[in-house]
């Protein structure tokens, strides 16, 4: 049997708002139990049974008997869930500055030294500081044919809890794996409406239709002239390091599957980037016991 491709599991486990949700939980709230997520998200029960069986299947929460009860259980991180946290930073900082969501959410305190705010993302191999202009990606030819087939699951996520941010608006970026790969590609630097096409195979109205949903969403921008020609706004290039940790974390999840085919190559240093955190207060690589979230 066929192992599924390490980058197409990774965004149907977490390119989802629900998921995303209990996992912030679990970091922010230190949320363990299932009337907490059930309390703070409004969804179903046989929803949110569902996603945290998808969690523990796929070891990113352990789900252990409750001290002194045992018929009752938690769910804690393990330490491919704690991998997560450098994704939802990214993700937090997406949100805190490009959605009208920003008063709702936590802040960012790097410990250290005190600076609050979003950390900048840098390249392990050099220590360099990298954004989109200084990468390249490298797509081997069958690899977007792994990443586009098969099918997600169907059902949707309730609302969160009022009070709580929601990820409505990132997941117009990474809530399905055609969206995903739309975004990833324009992240690369396609451009063109056939070139997406050659590229993905997807016929003109399904095509048509994600694209549309991106420029609605504000992550893509139609050239001014009115051609086929779609670029990344601010807002879409902004998303960078969300897919550089979804990559990352995607071969530390399946370190037994294929190659995936997808890389995020460094220009300055050459190598296959592995993206880590700095504090743009002292500039100190940060490390999930260096930070801390603080409800607003």
């Amino acid at each position: 049997m066929t192992q599924a491709n390490s980058v197409a599991a990774t965004f149907d486990l977490l390119g989802d708002r629900l998921t995303l949700t209990i996992l912030r939980q679990a970091f922010v709230d230190r949320a363990r139990r299932f009337s907490q997520w059930s309390d703070r998200t409004a969804a179903p029960p046989a929803v949110l049974t569902a996603r945290l069986a998808a969690l523990v299947d796929a070891g990113v929460l352990a789900r252990t008997p409750r001290a002194g009860s045992a018929d009752r259980y938690e769910y804690r991180l393990t330490e491919l869930g704690l991998g997560t946290w450098e994704i939802l930073v990214c993700v937090w900082a997406w949100q805190r500055e490009w959605t009208p969501e920003w008063t709702l959410l936590p802040e960012l305190v790097h410990t250290g030294c005190g600076h609050r705010g979003p950390p900048v993302l840098l390249c392990r191999s050099c220590g360099r500081t990298v954004t989109t202009h200084d990468t390249d990606v490298e797509l081997d030819p069958d690899a977007l044919w792994h990443l586009t087939s098969g099918r997600r699951r169907s059902v949707r996520a309730a609302d969160p809890a009022r009070g709580d941010a929601r990820f409505d608006e990132i997941m117009e970026a990474i809530g399905d794996r055609w969206s995903a790969v739309v975004t990833g590609l324009a992240l690369a630097g396609v451009r063109r409406f056939s070139d997406f096409r050659a590229a993905l195979n997807l016929s003109p109205t399904t095509l048509t239709e994600r694209l549309t949903r991106l420029v609605e969403a504000g992550i893509l921008q139609r050239a001014e002239s009115g051609g086929r020609e779609y670029r990344l706004t601010h807002r879409g290039r902004a998303l960078f390091g969300v897919f550089a940790f979804l990559l990352a974390w995607s071969e530390h999840a399946h370190p037994e599957a294929p190659a995936p085919g997808l890389r995020i190559r460094h220009k300055e240093c050459g190598a296959v980037l592995l993206p880590g955190l700095r504090c743009r207060g002292c500039e100190a690589v940060l490390g999930r016991r260096d930070v801390r979230f603080e409800q607003p």
